[in-house]
């Protein structure tokens, strides 16, 4: 038996600890998780230490080095965040709809949880601490793979949940953490038909399409942010500006920051040196078109078709003017990945075409990308963001960690 389906199949054996229990029981437990999360600070932030030397040493990009940095500060941020989703209205046995037939059967319509969730991830080890949360609310258990950048984070924060769940008279199982990080791992996890019954991948293009491409399993699409903002003629130019800051550089390294910025040209040569003004506070390397390069000058980069297509994660943004809000629904249309997308006006009719024709998870009016977020939304916590249609959209909360079954009760019916 493989490494990887034996730590699949104890999980999948423990799920059953957790789909039984209590609200008040899934409660504690993840006031217990976040409790110890805070009395074990010193030993995440030593594992940390570990990776971040690592990093370092490989030459990762600061950004990158800020998604796997852990703080205090941070930890304190995600004990906090469990405690909110210990509070939230627990979804299991939520009766979704319920009627009576003509033959006097009675269904209801319930969520359950899904059961064994796979989540596969890269450098960012909140997501450990978040995706076990929801997961445990939701009476799921949870089988965790990140990146081989943040294992020694991961494994500490796994070993402390695992730790105050056993302490809370479940089985430690219904979290598992996949200590090892190779690819051959990585793909047989994506193969475990039976055991794990979805998988989430949560990471750049290249590990999402790597998992759509070898799962056999169901896959949650998640994460990949090429996120636009859109400048009308009829924009408020200051407010304008502010989102666009806001987008880029409040944390370029997550999936809702926006990475391409589109201006109308009757608003152009207003707009854009302004808006320079506040990215150059960041440094951030411009990437535009020729009408952009002839306002703003040689500190402007010729953009390729490939940069508008490109989720950068870091403090680069491409850059393109256009003639019509047409032409900006068409550059979105062609390079969306169908996260986030914003348009600011004041034409009340231009943004309720751009909201009717975006095919994206969220569309803004007036309001920046960065709001994509389960907490920001209200769900307490995310397990990420679906860029797909089914079964999931927009910010994952604990909803869209259940299925659905039917009750029906009778009275000797028979058809």
């Amino acid at each position: 038996m493989s490494y990887i389906l034996e730590l699949a199949q104890k999980t999948k054996q423990a799920q059953k600890d957790i789909a039984k229990a209590t609200i008040e029981q899934k409660q504690k437990l993840l006031y217990a998780i976040a409790d110890s999360l805070i009395a074990n600070i010193e030993q995440i932030l030593n594992a940390n230490e570990i990776d971040l030397s690592h990093a370092k040493d490989n030459n990762i990009s600061e950004t990158m080095q800020d998604r796997l940095r852990l703080t205090t500060q941070r930890i304190e941020a995600m004990a906090n965040g469990v405690r909110k989703v210990a509070m939230l209205p627990d979804p299991i046995n939520e009766v979704i709809e319920g009627r009576t037939l003509a033959n006097g059967l009675e269904i209801k319509k319930i969520r359950v949880p899904l059961g064994v969730i796979g989540i596969i991830y890269e450098s960012r080890p909140n997501v450990t601490v978040d995706a076990a949360a929801l997961c445990l609310k939701a009476s799921n258990a949870v089988v965790l793979r990140g990146g081989k950048e943040a294992i020694h984070t991961n494994i500490a924060l796994a070993k402390v949940m695992k730790n105050a769940i056993a302490n809370q008279g479940f089985h430690p199982d219904i979290v598992s953490i996949v200590e090892d990080t190779s690819r051959e791992v990585s793909t047989q996890m994506m193969q475990l038909n039976g055991v794990i019954d979805v998988l989430i991948p949560r990471g750049g293009a290249g590990l999402i399409q790597a998992v759509v491409k070898n799962a056999t399993i169901p896959v949650i699409e998640t994460g990949v942010g090429n996120c636009h903002v859109y400048i009308d003629n009829e924009a408020d130019l200051q407010m304008g500006a502010q989102i666009v800051y806001n987008a880029k550089v409040s944390r370029p390294s997550v999936c809702n920051a926006c990475e391409s910025l589109l201006v109308h040209k009757d608003v152009a040569n207003k707009f854009l040196p302004m808006v320079k003004a506040l990215l150059d506070q960041n440094n951030v390397k411009l990437l535009g078109c020729d009408k952009t390069k002839h306002i703003l000058g040689d500190c402007v980069i010729p953009a390729t078709d490939e940069d508008y297509a490109t989720e950068f994660l870091d403090y680069i943004l491409s850059i393109k003017v256009v003639d019509s809000l047409n032409e900006a629904i068409t550059h979105i249309q062609t390079y969306t990945t169908h996260h986030s997308e914003a348009i600011v006006t004041n034409n009340i009719r231009n943004a309720n075409q751009f909201t009717s024709e975006i095919d994206a998870a969220a569309v803004y009016v007036n309001a920046s990308t960065r709001f994509t977020d389960g907490e920001e939304f209200g769900l307490g916590a995310e397990i990420g963001i679906s860029t797909q249609k089914l079964h999931a959209r927009g910010p994952m909360g604990l909803k869209e960690l259940t299925s659905m079954k039917y009750i029906i009760i009778g009275n000797g019916n028979v058809r």
